[in-house]
């Protein structure tokens, strides 16, 4: 009995990191049940001729500064799971919970070959291989990653609601 019990008790412990903070902040309830709600056309939202290294920089200091999170997202304007993700999160409920909890950055990540020093610096040395977007949510004060193996669990956006982007990005909050 002792040993099921702890069995158990070894198996949730290992279980809950990969299902984030345990006192994340609760999601917003997101007003549209489908993608096919969001106002089009979809935003080109990926600055093709940024500089990713001082946008990165400038975003983690105000995350720093601010007592946020940083969320590096990485994609391109070609990718429409990058331009889906994009957009719900600018839509109005969701926005005012990722600007009390995050500081997000867009880096262009053209066709998996450009940018790459950024997810790099992270130990993501595969070329994305788990596809775009992929998001890196980042402490600021200590600059590690905190959702490592999970860095493109929204690769296929479209085929998630809008409510569960909102609860995958609530997860890593405090």
């Amino acid at each position: 009995m002792i040993r099921t019990a702890a069995a158990v008790l070894l198996a949730l412990a290992l279980a809950a990191p990969a299902a984030g903070p345990a006192m994340a902040a609760a999601a917003p309830k997101v007003a549209i049940a489908s993608f096919a709600e969001l106002a089009t056309p979809l935003p080109y939202p990926y600055d093709e001729a940024a500089n990713a290294n001082a946008q990165v920089a400038r975003a983690k200091a105000r995350a720093k500064a601010r007592h946020k999170l940083l969320l590096v997202d990485l994609g391109g304007n070609w990718c429409g799971d990058c331009r889906i993700l994009t957009a719900t999160m600018d839509r109005p409920e969701l926005k005012a919970f990722m600007d009390r909890h995050y500081e997000v950055v867009l880096v262009d990540v053209g066709r998996m070959d450009k940018n790459l020093q950024i997810p790099g610096h992270y130990g993501i040395t595969d070329h994305l291989a788990g596809g775009v977007p992929a998001l890196l949510v980042v402490d600021p004060v200590s600059d590690k990653l905190l959702d490592g193996g999970h860095i493109s669990a929204l690769e296929d956006a479209r085929n998630m609601t809008p409510q569960a982007l909102a609860d995958w990005l609530a997860q890593w909050t405090k």
